[in-house]
């Protein structure tokens, strides 16, 4: 949901974060992620949400309220070649979120998601959740491995994964022991990343065995997180990063913490140790890049790309090349080029970055 403090009040990639969407109160613009070129605008009024399908025609907008044509309740399919709606769905209370794939639509509200048929909007199913005031969710868009993931427990941090084309309950993961304030899926359903109001663990599990696969720390001292985000990957996303209220990005390396939680559960001291304690143990395996944006300003960061150095003649990677694109919702734009080598020796550099609400805004 929009936080009416900031200038932005919704900001999203689309599937693939080829392209990434702004709203404001005047309406809503779409940039390309790779050059920052403005490629749609609609000065109409305020929006929550602006959700994209990869980069067709097709938006789902949901208005703030701030107009009466622009109710919160109303979920309108828009299309922008042609500038006018294509179809209009109709709530008796505030959508809180929208996800969308080329076969599924699913629409969150408070104690209700719905789940359609996006070509012909036959709903198809109707899943009573768990209070969810933030319309906190997680969506994997590919067809193959296509969950949703809900707060199970609003006391607790369960998680409660769907499967969107099959129609039916996966699994529940009980994954903090604080409510959750944070989750992403990887691209391709496999994993699962969760960070509760705590802020100080977050925890990645395997949506298909429903069991924990990593265990990161992100600090000692509480603090929000913000957005999670996977990279791109067929199998294991090898990075993870996550936004804080400390205006901080963390980044992750799952590759390492696999390859050393293995070489520890294979010791005697390993095998012998509780899960709670070896969580304790686990080495922090991330970097911190502080000052990203300014602390207490919520931002939202996604891994566009990571293009991996190889040696062929062993067959090894000595390094992967990460680009990780940050949206601050004072209204910043930034790229950042995180560089990893096999030794897990983290290196950044800020690529570009520009002012979203200047009308003649261009990447620097």
């Amino acid at each position: 949901m929009a936080n009416h403090s900031y200038p932005i009040l919704c900001a999203s990639f689309n599937q693939d974060f080829s392209l990434f969407a702004i709203a404001t109160r005047d309406g809503f613009k779409i940039f390309d992620s790779s050059t920052g070129r403005l490629c749609y605008e609609q000065a109409i009024g305020a929006f929550t949400i602006v959700e994209m399908l990869f980069s067709s025609s097709l938006l789902a907008i949901v208005g703030a309220g701030e107009q009466p044509s622009l109710s919160p309740r109303r979920l309108c399919l828009f299309n922008t070649t042609t500038g006018h709606p294509l179809r209009e769905l109709n709530f008796l209370t505030s959508i809180l979120a929208v996800r969308m794939n080329r076969k599924r639509l699913v629409v969150l509200l408070q104690e209700k998601t719905y789940v359609y048929d996006i070509n012909s909007l036959t709903i198809l199913d109707t899943i009573d959740t768990a209070p969810n005031l933030k319309g906190l969710c997680a969506f994997s868009p590919s067809l193959d491995g296509c969950f949703l993931a809900l707060p199970a427990c609003t006391t607790r941090g369960s998680v409660l994964l769907y499967n969107v084309m099959e129609l039916q309950s996966h699994c529940e993961i009980d994954a903090h022991r604080a409510p959750l304030v944070a989750m992403v899926l990887s691209s391709n359903g496999m994993y699962i990343a969760t960070a509760s109001e705590q802020g100080t663990i977050i925890r990645v599990h395997s949506v298909s065995e429903a069991t924990k696969s990593y265990s990161f720390r992100r600090g000692t001292y509480p603090s929000t997180i913000f957005s999670l985000s996977f990279g791109p990957s067929m199998e294991i996303p090898e990075i993870l990063v996550a936004t804080s209220s400390s205006g901080s990005v963390h980044a992750f390396s799952l590759g390492l913490g696999i390859s050393q939680r293995s070489r520890r559960s294979n010791s005697f001291l390993g095998s012998m140790m509780l899960e709670s304690v070896t969580d304790a143990l686990d080495p922090a395996h991330h970097n911190v890049l502080h000052n990203a944006a300014p602390a207490g300003v919520k931002s939202y960061a996604v891994i566009r790309k990571v293009d991996k150095i190889t040696d062929p003649s062993i067959s090894e990677t000595l390094a992967c090349r990460v680009t990780i694109s940050i949206l601050t919702y004072n209204g910043y734009f930034q790229d950042y080029i995180l560089s990893i080598n096999n030794q897990d020796e983290f290196l950044w550099s800020l690529a570009r970055g520009f002012n979203l609400l200047l009308d003649d805004a261009i990447c620097s």
